[in-house]
This record gives structure tokens, C-alpha cells and sequence, in this order.
């Protein structure tokens, strides 16, 4: 009988234990297109301009507490180049030129690491990583400042990153044969839901 005891004791033990460690999730999560955005902000020598992103998708596991989160154990996210739209079909071929959209057909980035990931209220956070962003081809490791907010099992991932794009050995494009010339920095500001 006490050896009955003795390992009912450890099977009790055993799931309090799961119990515990039950609201540590690491949830796999993809992108909601419906509920993202980005943008890509730029200038000219004439005016500034703004192409949206048409079609993303991407993949995250994060580890989440109750509405705490932990950990972010990988995540990747990608951009059709042929789907980055102006509303105006000129700069948006001058565009995909620019960043060879035949043979390179994403921009990709890829999570490296955390650094850090700091409360800044409940359900919202500022992460700091490093990733791999590939842009015509061309990789390079960027330092990535990001802000989260944990809503059930979403999460929305936002910030802006500004990008020299000669780094990645796209040539600016420009229009109306040379005479409207566009800036070699650019702005990405995205909104990106996890889900």
C-alpha cells in the first residue's frame, strides 16, 4: 500500500508540475495578411513617394506567459517585390528594375537573435534583434528595434527601419530619363500581425 502511495504521490507531483508549466506556450504563429501593413517611404528631388506592400507572408514561434512575452524563437517575414504598388504602374516597373524582381522575387528577413525584450506595459513590448535582410540578392545583418502587442493569441509586431538601398547594390531608380531622381535611403514602416 505505501509503495501505491509513494507513486501516486510522484504521478500527483508530476502533473502539477505540467500544470505549471501549461501557460508557457510556445505558439507557432504566420502572418494575417488582412490585419498587416507596410509601407516603403522614399524621396525624389521632386516630391516624396510611398509604395505598399500587397503581399507578405512569414512564420513565428514565440513563447507567451499569459499575455507576457518571453521569448521569440524564431521569425521570418517576406515581401513579393511584383507586389509592392504605388498606383502608379511607371515607378512601380522602375521599381521592380531597381530591385531585379525577375530573378529575386522576395525581400526577406530572417531573425538572428534577441537582445532584449522590455515591458513596457501590459501586453506591450519593445524587442531588440539582429536579422538577416535580403534585398536583390544581397544579405546583410541589420539591428532591428521592434514594438509588440499581445492581444489572445496575436501578436503585432510594428516599427520603422531605414534602409540605404546602394548597401544592397540597388541602384536608385529613376524616371523621365534621369531627370526625377530618387533618394538612396528609404523608409520601412510596417504593422504585421502574427496569428
Amino acid at each position: 500500500m505505501s509503495k501505491f502511495k509513494s507513486q501516486f504521490g510522484t504521478l500527483l507531483t508530476f502533473l502539477m508540475m505540467l500544470c505549471n508549466f501549461n501557460t508557457l506556450v510556445a505558439q507557432d504563429a504566420k502572418v494575417v495578411l488582412a490585419e498587416s501593413k507596410l509601407k516603403v517611404l522614399g524621396t525624389s528631388n521632386l516630391h516624396d513617394w510611398e509604395i505598399d506592400a500587397k503581399a507578405m507572408s512569414g512564420k513565428s514561434t514565440m513563447t507567451i506567459d499569459a499575455g507576457n512575452l518571453k521569448a521569440i524563437k524564431s521569425l521570418d517575414f517576406a515581401v513579393e517585390v511584383e507586389q509592392l504598388k504605388s498606383g502608379k504602374s511607371g515607378m512601380d516597373n522602375n521599381t521592380f528594375k531597381a530591385l531585379n524582381s525577375k530573378t529575386y522575387k522576395t525581400i526577406n528577413y530572417k531573425l538572428v537573435s534577441v537582445t532584449k525584450i522590455t515591458e513596457l506595459s501590459d501586453g506591450n513590448f519593445t524587442v531588440e534583434t539582429q536579422g538577416d535582410l535580403t534585398i536583390s540578392g544581397v544579405t546583410k545583418r541589420i539591428n532591428q528595434a521592434f514594438t509588440v502587442k499581445i492581444i489572445g493569441k496575436k501578436a503585432v509586431f510594428s516599427g520603422k527601419t531605414k534602409i540605404d538601398m546602394t548597401a544592397f547594390g540597388v541602384k536608385p531608380p529613376t524616371a523621365l530619363m534621369g531627370t526625377i531622381k530618387t533618394g538612396k535611403d528609404v523608409t520601412i514602416d510596417f504593422k504585421v500581425t502574427y496569428n
